[in-house]
């Protein structure tokens, strides 16, 4: 009875956990809806309203650079945080209110200035739009960051993670199947999009909608263990303090910590980042290259559908045969995207199987080199049936940077004293071995830790007055310095993910920055595939290097 008793209880367990990773991603594939449909309607949304071409790639190239700014930081915030929510709940969102405000401004950014002023003020119009295209992209972006976290929080294993992430990067694809599906149907026949407005307020209105249905999802994720670690505290000062007192001390208490973690959390990172392990900067230098060539791709590739293939031109008169051209060729990029979507569906389904017979290393590699091979086809060729399957072929190498780099990080995380020490452990003799083991115990001793950080409500509370250690023991995390033996500072998973992140987001600032300065020196939008080719040459390079397991610790010596 008691074997039965537990196979029902580790059966019910892991009922709940692919319950929580289910929920998760339903907010994932919303998400990748919304930033899908934005990467589709805003460059020709920039366009129209009258901004140039280089303008238009640098507003691109805001909000993943406010994303390098800050998502590190609250990332490692996350990581000390603790609430009845858990760790990352909190932060997601956070980010989802400023998801929620860019899709109601952007399509009615005139009606809005017109509620202030009764003469219209273009240039105000403009600012506005753009405000919110750049708080829609930096909160859309950054909110991948908790999420991939509270992934890898649920499933940390090598193993597991695998299989999770496959799930993650398949809810990821349909998204942008979706997101790219709902841009190229024309909705202007409807009455509702001509009660709205037209066709870019109806699917922003439909894109709300969604977000909204998706993101109720996360209220039924099972609370952390932090979660309820911070409960128990909540209940021993709510017993200590009374109630109102409590709700007005725990309000401060709570505003004081999230000032503290992030005023922590700058320095705390810009230490980690100094001291970041090699595997994780040779993923990252990897990462970087592939993401900048699949982004300069995905990002510029309706402009140069529309003004390459069929001669449009974005800034022509509504109506007219050139502007016509234009929207034309820009539909036909949202087919082209949405196949991409859906070849990363159909290898997120294959991933797991592929992984165990093929290996990471050739599977990683072999997508770097099949999107060389796509850019260097849409550089020569002009026919749109053979540029069309290249970027539907382009969803391999979209599948491989959603799921291997993050198992990589796992993998590292699950052993870190072989993956992020300095050096190859050496073989000793007995008698240093006895010295080491009894260095150990004897800092053990005097209480030194190896860990980065610690928690107050790990600590024995001193037996003094009960109301004020229930109050400082809220929510406070404090650093701690290593002990003169210690090796190394503990690194949270959720800053190595933001790392990795923060190679997607510079992978967009920097093409943002560049780009629209090298089409007009060239006169010529071929030069945006010309760029993602040469970038993804670099990123073959560069994925020879990564360690992808335990031997290949050998090649950093």
């Amino acid at each position: 009875p008691s074997r039965r008793t537990g196979k029902r209880v580790r059966s019910a367990a892991m009922r709940g956990k692919l319950l929580d990773l289910f929920l998760v991603n339903v907010l994932t594939c919303g998400l990748e809806i919304c930033i899908a449909t934005g990467t589709i309607y805003i460059p020709p949304m920039l366009l129209e309203a009258g901004v140039q071409e280089r303008f238009m790639t640098m507003v691109l190239g805001v909000g993943p650079v406010l994303g390098l700014i800050f998502v590190p930081p609250l990332s490692l915030a996350s990581d000390g945080w603790s609430s009845r929510y858990g760790r990352r709940r909190p932060f997601i969102w956070a980010m989802c209110l400023g998801v929620l405000l860019g899709l109601v401004v952007i399509p009615h950014a005139p009606r809005i200035v017109a509620v202030f002023s009764e003469q219209r003020h273009q240039w105000l119009e403009e600012l506005l739009q753009v405000f919110a295209i750049c708080v829609m992209q930096f909160c859309g972006q950054a909110c991948f960051t908790p999420l991939e976290a509270l992934v890898s929080d649920l499933f940390p294993g090598e193993q597991e993670s695998q299989h999770a992430f496959s799930v993650y990067s398949l809810m990821v694809s349909l998204g942008g199947c979706v997101g790219y599906l709902l841009s190229a149907v024309d909705w202007s026949s409807l009455h509702a999009a001509t009660y709205l407005g037209g066709q870019q307020a109806f699917v922003y209105a439909l894109l709300t909608i969604i977000f909204l249905m998706c993101l109720t999802t996360t209220a039924f994720i099972s609370e952390e263990q932090t979660a309820r670690a911070g409960e128990s505290r909540m209940e021993g000062s709510r017993r200590a303090l009374g109630s109102w007192p409590l709700a007005l001390l725990s309000g401060v208490g709570l505003l004081l910590h999230t000032l503290f973690s992030l005023l922590w959390a700058v320095p705390r990172f810009c230490s980690l980042c100094s001291q970041m392990p090699r595997v994780i900067s040779r993923l990252f230098v990897a990462e970087l290259c592939s993401w900048m060539a699949l982004m300069t791709f995905v990002l510029f590739y309706t402009d140069f559908v529309g003004e390459g293939l069929y001669e449009g031109v974005p800034s022509a008169e509504p109506g007219s045969t050139e502007r016509l051209r234009y929207e034309e060729g820009v539909r036909t990029a949202s087919l082209g995207l949405f196949l991409q979507c859906v070849t990363a569906v159909g290898f997120s389904l294959l991933m797991h199987r592929m992984l165990a017979r093929v290996g990471t290393r050739a599977l990683y590699v072999s997508s770097v080199v099949l999107l060389a091979m796509s850019m260097a086809v849409m550089t020569i060729s002009r026919d749109v049936v053979l540029v069309t399957a290249m970027a539907a072929m382009t969803g391999y190498t979209f599948c491989m940077l959603q799921i291997v780099p993050y198992t990589l990080t796992c993998l590292y995380h699950s052993d870190e004293q072989v993956f992020f020490s300095s050096n190859r452990p050496k073989v000793q003799s007995s008698m240093d071995g006895l010295n080491m083991m009894k260095s150990t115990q004897s800092q053990n001793a005097k209480g030194c830790t190896n860990r980065g950080s610690v928690s107050l409500s790990s600590q024995k509370p001193p037996p003094a007055n009960p109301a004020l250690p229930a109050l400082l023991n809220l929510q406070v995390s404090v650093a701690m310095e290593p002990c003169p033996g210690s090796s190394r500072e503990h690194r949270g998973i959720c800053l190595d993910i933001a790392i990795l992140d923060s190679a997607y987001l510079l992978s967009q600032v920097l093409p943002s920055l560049f780009m629209g300065t090298i089409v007009q020196l060239f006169h010529s939008v071929t030069a945006y595939v010309v760029c993602a080719f040469i970038l993804s040459m670099l990123a073959v390079y560069f994925s020879s290097k990564i360690v992808f397991s335990k031997a290949d610790m050998d090649t950093l010596k």
